[in-house]
């Protein structure tokens, strides 16, 4: 076993990996979206630092992009081979409906994960867009589209594929939003709550598709109710508070559904010993209709459109029928289109009308007028549906409808006013009926909300959702030949709840797990969801066996299932075989454990005793057992012998526990088939092929866009006076006929020219407007930048005088302070007992108390000053004076050629050259300031007070004692003087203030020299 130090080291570098990843993982997932998916438009909100739950807005910065997206036809060369289709996305494409509604694919959501041949929402999709080529996906039988603007080879587009093209748009507009270098990549999706596995999966994969992954799926209601609990504040259980309960009404434009809520707080525990109260959102409850929606009430009003349109006298005389007309993809896309304008308008005003010119023929003109009266009565079969998600929704949640303390509307299509009027009916009140919340953005925002509090970035108020699966699950498997099932969760379960199924198996086995979710015609029937085979049973199994002891009979085979976080579907978490096993005393194991003093009881163990002491030892020990177990009446001098002989006849009780091997497991997923890794390959490739194609189409029509800038703006420089001057009227001629000539060529030719030949044209253009351009520039930048030039001459050539004065002045000030000197060494040379007589007084007062303040004063001759030299040496002054004359003489002379040359003539001396050499003279002249200013930089501060001695320097009397007094004196001194002055100097050294500290670094040295002394010596 290798020493613990070592061990240490892979640990360490494990967690330095793993801080590593982690932070760059919670930088990359900054940013967080909330979807909601909806079947007429598409909401998003974003969720990022400094960016909280913030509505993207689209490329026309509305709110709510539509769910649609189109192809129009490439303007490209037939030559190009990476040319798709151009995609367009919500409004925009929603215009082309009418002129191309083979290409458009509007309301996509109810066809996900749908059999193209049984399912009664594909018939209504193909009759409300006839013109759509829709036909089943072979293998997967779901639906697909062709499009025209492809060929018949082409492979056809899963619904899949189409919503993955719209949700990357929203992405973009989001990562637009987030700022320049932000990575969007988790969301979290709104969805119906009676979602099937297929539509989820068909969700998630669409996600994927469009480079994102799913955190969650949420259904449309918890959403909205969590959003209403972001702001508010419910009774606490713990404290006997009573839940609110309230129901969630959504009705948008292709479904309806109801959501019954229970909002309460929970005081829980928190870090510590401290509590915190959080809230709580579970759903009780839900109830649904599929074709309840905006778009099955649009339909009415389109269909009375269709009836009266065909009624009238000009399509009477064309023999055009009813039928006819809903066949005709052009004209019922015009209908559409403005049945939902009409039914919104009808939601203010009691009547409204609508024309339509050249309506399926080019001469045929039609008017129609409806009232909200007729619209009323038309939907009246609508009307009686209202209630039926809100019945369903408190018999799931075993409610009555005076338990509820209000209902929260939202969606677009609550705001009709018979669907009002019908749920303050059932009601009995308006009073209950709630428009507290944004019928439009509460969904997306309680999305965005979710989001933020699973992804570990942010940090959000603590509100716990709990969700359902809306349908009952459990698993079946097959045993001698007999199927068997258990049921594991209702449709109210609690979406995250973990169950424990035990089998009997104890060979490798298959089960599967399964839905039952209402058929076409209406029955309940047990849909698979997932098949699940153990890998590694049979072995584990027989290890038990063989290497335990345990029989077959008590092996127990278990399985953890749950219903996942992400999409609400039941999950195997984890599997595993066991049985309980008798433990052998005195086994390797226990062996081990008494070596190392892991006894499991206390008798086991004996401490080691010292010589001549384990016979006492061994007494003692025993007397206190037998002590522990003798009744209280025995004595305590009992026989030892006796009581060891009961210890050995009582039995050791066999401890038991249980040894349990996990199983391997695969899971796949069942139901409409997944698609290959070939298909999902080819997807992937197709949506890549129409991103390059789309970025290659937005850099060509930004070079177009340039190019015809720029022709507008030759025009206003062909009139520019200062263009003028700078060019010749051979150049203006030549510029004028080639932009004339561009100008009508991108009208005609280069409409569909290519982005290369685009760009060739642009540069040619600009080869002959940039010259000029560059001159007229010139010859406003150039007086300004030969003016900085000369300035920064004028600043070198004052910083030479300067050095030069400097200099001057240290030469002047050696050779006086040399003559002061010789006369001074002269009246010392006569006078030496009293110079010698005053350096012994001085270093007397050395020895005195630091806490002494000296007062004496020394009577010797005092040293010239000898001045300080001058920072700047000989090479800064020539090479400043170097450097001005090198650029002085450059000025001159560009400057003299550029007086011989015409306005319209390329310049000789450019402002940049200019600001380049002004630059070369500011560095110089910054070199020496920056010496001046080092030499002349302050002293430091003197030391502070010493605690205990007082001033670690002198006081004000503090005698200031002269290197060259002390040399003197060690000139002619005996040993045992110099040895009194050296440890007067070391008494010196700690009493000397900040001011002759340089003089004393200078004794010390002279006194070294002297003496010959060490520098740590000293």
């Amino acid at each position: 076993m290798p020493p613990p130090g070592r061990r240490r080291l892979p640990s360490l570098t494990l967690l330095l990996s793993l801080l590593f990843l982690f932070a760059s993982t919670a930088s990359a997932v900054s940013a967080v979206l909330g979807i909601d998916l909806g079947t007429e438009y598409i909401k998003t909100a974003l969720v990022k630092p400094g960016i909280p739950l913030e509505i993207v807005l689209t490329k026309d910065s509305k709110r709510k992009e539509a769910a649609v997206v189109a192809f129009k036809s490439s303007k490209s060369s037939p030559s190009d081979s990476d040319a798709f289709p151009e995609r367009i996305y919500g409004g925009d494409a929603l215009t082309l409906s009418a002129r191309f509604p083979s290409d458009v694919y509007p309301n996509l959501k109810p066809l996900l994960g749908q059999h193209f041949q049984t399912n009664d929402l594909v018939s209504v999709y193909k009759d409300r867009f006839p013109e759509l080529n829709i036909l089943g996906v072979k293998e997967r039988g779901t639906v697909g589209f062709l499009s025209s603007s492809f060929g018949q080879e082409q492979e056809p587009f899963l619904v899949e594929e189409l919503l993955a093209m719209e949700l990357k748009n929203i992405r973009a507009n989001a990562v637009a939003m987030a700022g320049k270098g932000s990575t969007i990549k988790d969301v979290v999706v709104t969805i119906p709550p009676f979602y099937t596995a297929e539509e989820k999966r068909a969700v998630i994969m669409a996600v994927d598709l469009a480079g994102m992954r799913v955190l969650s799926l949420i259904s449309d209601g918890l959403a909205v109710g969590l959003n209403y609990a972001t702001s508010r504040t419910f009774p606490t259980i713990n404290e006997g508070g009573k839940p609110e309960v309230h129901l969630v009404y959504d009705m948008g434009a292709g479904s309806a559904s109801a959501t019954i809520l229970r909002f309460q707080g929970r005081t829980v525990k928190d870090v510590g010993k401290f509590n915190k109260t959080i809230q709580e959102v579970q759903v009780l409850g839900i109830g649904w209709d599929k074709y309840l929606g905006g778009d099955a009430l649009n339909q009415v009003i389109v269909d009375d459109m269709v009836e009266k349109f065909a009624n009238s006298d000009r399509m009477k005389k064309l023999g055009t029928e009813a039928r006819d007309i809903k066949k005709h993809g052009r004209t019922m896309a015009k209908l559409w289109k403005e049945s939902e304008r009409l039914r919104q308008v009808l939601s203010a005003n009691t009547e409204t009308q609508a024309g339509f010119e050249g309506l399926y023929h080019d001469d045929v003109n039609f008017k129609y007028k409806i009232t909200r009266a007729d619209f009323e009565k038309l939907s009246t079969k609508y009307a009686a549906k209202v209630k039926a998600p809100i019945t369903l929704a408190l018999e799931s949640a075993k409610l009555r409808l005076s338990d509820l303390e209000s209902i929260i509307l939202h969606g677009g299509a609550v705001r009709t006013p018979f669907v009002q009027k019908e749920l303050e009916f059932i009601v009995g009140t308006a009073d209950k009926i709630r428009t507290n919340v944004n019928s439009d953005e509460a969904a997306v925002f309680g999305a965005a909300f979710k989001a933020a509090g699973i992804s570990p970035s942010f940090r959000v108020k603590e509100i716990r959702t709990g969700d359902t699966p809306a349908y009952a699950s459990g698993a079946w498997w097959t045993t001698d030949g007999k199927e068997k099932q258990q049921k594991l969760f209702t449709p109210t379960s609690v979406i995250g709840a973990e169950k424990q199924v035990a089998f009997k198996f104890t060979e490798d086995f298959p089960f599967t797990l399964y839905q039952r979710v209402p058929s076409r015609l209406g029955e309940m029937v047990e849909s698979p969801i997932s098949e699940i085979q153990t890998k590694n049973l049979t072995t584990s199994v027989k290890k038990l066996e063989d290497s335990f002891g345990c029989l077959a009979a008590d092996i127990s085979t278990k399985f953890a299932i749950r219903l996942s976080p992400t999409d609400g579907l039941p999950e195997v978490v984890r599997g595993s075989v066991s049985c309980e096993v008798t433990e052998k005393r005195g086994g390797v194991v226990d062996g081990m454990k008494d070596l190392f003093g892991f006894g499991a009881k206390k008798g086991d163990q004996k401490p080691l005793a010292e010589e001549g002491e384990g016979e006492e030892s061994s007494t003692t020990s025993t007397e206190s057992e037998t002590a522990t177990t003798a009744s209280p009446k025995e004595s305590p001098t009992a026989d030892p012998t006796a009581s060891e002989q009961k210890q050995e006849e009582k039995p050791k009780e066999a401890k038991k526990r249980t040894e349990t091997i996990y199983i391997d497991f695969a899971s796949e997923p069942v139901g409409l088939p997944q698609l290959t890794d070939e298909e999902l390959g080819r997807i992937k490739d197709r949506l890549f092929a129409f991103d390059k194609s789309d970025n290659s189409r937005i850099k060509r029509e930004e070079t177009l866009n340039t190019l015809e800038a720029f022709t507008y703006k030759a025009r206003d420089l062909l009139e520019d006076e200062s263009f003028i001057s700078a060019s010749t009227d051979i150049q203006r001629t030549e510029i004028e006929n080639k932009f004339k000539a561009a100008s009508e060529w991108l009208y005609g030719d280069g409409a569909d020219a290519t982005r290369e030949i685009l760009k060739e044209r642009l540069d040619e253009l600009r080869g002959l407007v940039n010259p000029v351009l560059k001159r007229k520039d010139e010859s406003v930048k150039r007086p300004e930048a030969i003016k900085s030039l000369q300035e920064a001459l004028s600043q070198v050539k004052v910083m030479v005088d300067v050095v030069k004065q400097a200099q001057e002045s240290y030469s002047i000030g050696q050779e006086m302070a040399s003559s002061t000197f010789s006369s001074s060494s002269e009246t010392s040379s006569s006078s030496p007992s009293t110079t010698s007589t005053t350096a012994v007084d001085d270093f007397a007062d050395l020895d005195d108390d630091t806490s002494t303040p000296i007062t004496s004063e020394s009577t010797t001759t005092s040293t010239p000053s000898v001045p300080q030299p001058p920072p700047y040496t000989p090479e800064d002054l020539t090479s400043l004076i170097s450097t001005r004359d090198k650029v002085q003489s450059w000025l001159d002379g560009k400057l003299a050629e550029q007086e011989k040359l015409s306005p319209s003539d390329d310049p000789v001396i450019l402002s940049s050259e200019l600001q380049a050499k002004s630059t070369e003279l500011n560095q110089v002249v910054m070199k020496i300031i920056q010496k001046q200013m080092k030499a002349t930089r302050s002293p430091p501060p003197p030391p502070k007070n010493d605690k205990k001695g007082g001033k670690k320097g002198g006081g004000k009397g503090a005698k200031k004692v002269k290197s060259m007094d002390i040399e003197d004196l060690l000139k002619d001194m005996p040993k045992e003087d110099r040895e009194e002055i050296e440890r007067a100097v070391e008494g010196a050294g700690e009493t000397r203030t900040e001011e002759t500290a340089k003089e004393m670094e200078k004794l010390k040295e002279g006194v070294k020299k002297k003496t010959g002394l060490k520098h740590e010596e000293l």
